[in-house]
Formats: structure tokens, C-alpha cells, sequence
């Protein structure tokens, strides 16, 4: 009966969601603001929990851990993108779809190819590390840059360890399916 009690915080978590929690953020525009920006918006910290679900429901040690390492490099290339002031097209709606598609991933605890997984989750990453990256000061790269990455690998480990004790799949799956609900309400905006 332990699993209810894991879930509630995440739950908790994923409901807090700022009206700054992107451009503004009264956190300056250093490491501060970087550690913090994952967990300020119910996009990024859906997607960011779920890329750690759904690695927990994968078989294999590779294909638990490809998906986050995939995750966190290419959000870290999309930041920088974003910093450079490269204009990537519907990122805003790319965001939307990695909480949809990932939560549909995990409702239906999908085990894709590795190079599908990697493929899809490195798009996902990209826009929102362009998102992170493109709210952010140029001069701030290197001190922003390294907060919302480890801020991003907590959220991955802690999604990962939360699925992970949690007894009862049907659960994690209906995490799945709501956050995927929470993504297709994103999406239509």
C-alpha cells in the first residue's frame, strides 16, 4: 500500500505550475534560474517525469538508460540552439506533443525500438532545450546551461524511482494516460 504514497508528490508536483514559469521568472538568469525552470512549468515537468516512467517500463539496462542520456544531451544541444537564436519552428507545439506522446508511451508501457526511442525522445529533448535555452540571456549559457540539465536528470531519476516502486503497473499507466490528457489539452492551447 506504499505506491499511493509515492504517487501523491508526484502528482502534487506535476499540479504546481507558476503563471512565469517561462519567460520573466523573477530567478535571475543564472544557475538558479536553471536548477529551477524544470519545475516551473507542467509542460516540462510532465515530459521530463515521464521520459523517467517510461524508461522504468523498459527491459534492459541500455533501454532504461539510453532514453534519459538521450534526453538530457539533445535538451542540452536544443539550449544551446535556443541561446544562439536559432529559430526552430513550433517548438510551443512540439513541447505539447512530447507530454502527449509520452504519456501515451507510458499508458500503453510501449517498448519501441532503441533507435526509435532515441530518435523520438532526442526531438522531443530538442524543443524543450530550445524552449529553456531561448529564455535565457546569451551571457548566462554556462551558468543556466548546467542548472536545467541536472534539474532535468533529478526530474528523469525521480520519475524512474517513483514508477519504479510503484506496485501496481495499472497505476503508472493511468499516470501515462492523464498526463497524456494533460498534453492533448496543451496541444489544443
Amino acid at each position: 500500500m506504499k505506491s499511493p504514497r509515492i504517487l501523491l508528490p508526484l502528482i502534487a508536483l506535476s499540479c504546481a505550475a507558476p503563471a512565469w514559469a517561462h519567460p520573466g521568472t523573477q530567478l535571475g538568469n543564472g544557475l538558479p534560474a536553471g536548477l529551477a525552470h524544470p519545475f516551473l512549468g507542467l509542460d516540462h515537468l510532465l515530459a521530463m517525469l515521464l521520459v523517467g516512467v517510461w524508461a522504468s517500463q523498459q527491459t534492459g539496462a541500455w533501454q532504461r538508460l539510453a532514453p534519459p542520456l538521450a534526453f538530457v544531451a539533445c535538451m542540452a544541444a536544443g539550449g544551446y540552439l535556443g541561446a544562439a537564436g536559432l529559430a526552430l519552428p513550433h517548438v510551443e507545439a512540439g513541447i505539447a506533443v512530447s507530454v502527449l506522446g509520452l504519456g501515451l508511451l507510458t499508458a500503453l508501457a510501449a517498448r519501441l525500438p532503441l533507435a526509435a526511442s532515441l530518435a523520438l525522445i532526442g526531438a522531443f529533448a530538442l524543443c524543450h532545450g530550445h524552449a529553456h535555452g531561448a529564455e535565457m540571456p546569451a551571457v548566462a549559457l554556462w551558468s543556466y546551461l548546467p542548472g536545467f540539465i541536472l534539474s532535468t536528470a533529478l526530474l528523469h531519476g525521480l520519475g524512474y524511482l517513483g514508477a519504479s516502486r510503484v506496485t501496481r503497473p495499472a497505476w503508472v499507466r493511468g499516470a501515462g494516460l492523464a498526463s497524456a490528457l494533460v498534453g492533448g489539452g496543451l496541444l489544443l492551447g
